[in-house]
């Protein structure tokens, strides 16, 4: 990445700036991230990429990094951020793109190629296989799911609460939370058994001394000192607009993804077991109507493509060169 040249791009749309970072010449490919990351969580993707004849680009998700953090909840819904991709898809090329999403950049993704067809050629979606959109809340499911227990979703719905944990020790709690979700902690330890009101740190393995295997302390920094600049209620308001998603996505209920389409996920991410008693991971594609494949990589966890960028790009280069 030294020896890379990546250019900042700022796109706007309508009162959000959003930061774009962008390598190579070719085809276009924009990354979408999670939570809670950046831009800079494709950075082995846009090396990759960009050394392979393609123009790839990524990135901050309005409420994170370089990108505007709107201060309503009601500007982090999935139509909302779909628009921004769109806008951004829009200023890099005239023509229809790649979209690259992971964690809740993947539901963005997805919810792209349904609302703004016109701007994206083919979705490869990362931990978050695509569901087409339900009448009703998946904060309201999760709440029947999970009665009288912790889950994560349901705790960052009370403004403040999540944020003040994180704050006390934001350099700490990135890195446990990176760690806990990775493929190198106890499985499925985010899923805990405790008590609703319990605290998300409090339950979460401590992180081991020295960098994480797929973290070093450079890169650890550079989120740290974005979440210090911007604070994380842009990116905890994703969580709390799921209740506004059902009004916002009334029109577009049980919509598939009809582009080419893939799935890549760790093995041991949470998210295969985020439904008791169901492997999110058995049928990826059974929301897409032209779905080319899941690639599953061993060992890894939920951050699978800084887990895993050798199996990750591979996976994604032979999705691309089959287009």
């Amino acid at each position: 990445m030294d020896e890379l040249r990546v250019d900042e791009l700022m796109v706007e749309n309508g009162d959000v700036s959003l930061r774009v970072m962008v390598a190579g010449e070719g085809p276009t490919i924009l990354c979408v991230h999670g939570w809670p990351e950046l831009a800079h969580s494709w950075r082995h993707q846009i090396a990759y990429f960009a050394e392979r004849g393609y123009r790839i680009a990524a990135m901050d998700v309005r409420g994170y990094g370089g990108s505007s953090v709107p201060a309503g909840v009601e500007r982090y819904t999935l139509r909302e951020l779909a628009g921004d991709v769109a806008a951004v898809a829009a200023a890099l090329d005239d023509e229809p793109i790649v979209l690259f999403g992971h964690d809740w950049g993947a539901p963005i993704a997805w919810h792209t190629a349904i609302r703004h067809p016109d701007r994206v050629r083919a979705v490869a979606g990362l931990s978050v296989p695509h569901t087409p959109p339900l009448p009703f809340s998946l904060v309201d499911l999760f709440d029947q799911l999970y009665p009288d227990r912790f889950f994560y979703m349901l705790h960052f719905q009370e403004p403040g609460v999540a944020e003040a944990a994180f704050d006390a020790d934001l350099r700490a709690a990135l890195k446990q939370v990176y760690f806990a979700l990775s493929g190198a902690a106890p499985l499925n330890c985010v899923l805990t058994t405790g008590p609703r009101d319990a605290s998300l740190l409090a339950q979460l393995p401590p992180a081991p001394d020295g960098p994480l295997a797929f973290l070093d302390d450079d890169d650890l920094d550079v989120y740290v000192s974005a979440f210090a600049r911007t604070g994380l209620t842009g990116a905890f308001n994703r969580y709390r607009a799921m209740t506004l998603d059902v009004d916002s996505t009334a029109d577009i209920v049980g919509a598939t993804v009809n582009q080419p389409s893939c799935f890549i996920g760790g093995e041991r991410d949470m998210v295969r077991a985020m439904v008791p008693g169901v492997d999110a991971y058995a049928d990826p594609g059974s929301g897409c109507t032209d779905f080319r494949g899941v690639t599953i990589v061993p060992g890894a966890g939920h951050w699978v493509q800084q887990e895993a960028p050798a199996e990750v790009n591979a996976a994604l280069a032979a999705f691309l060169a089959a287009l």
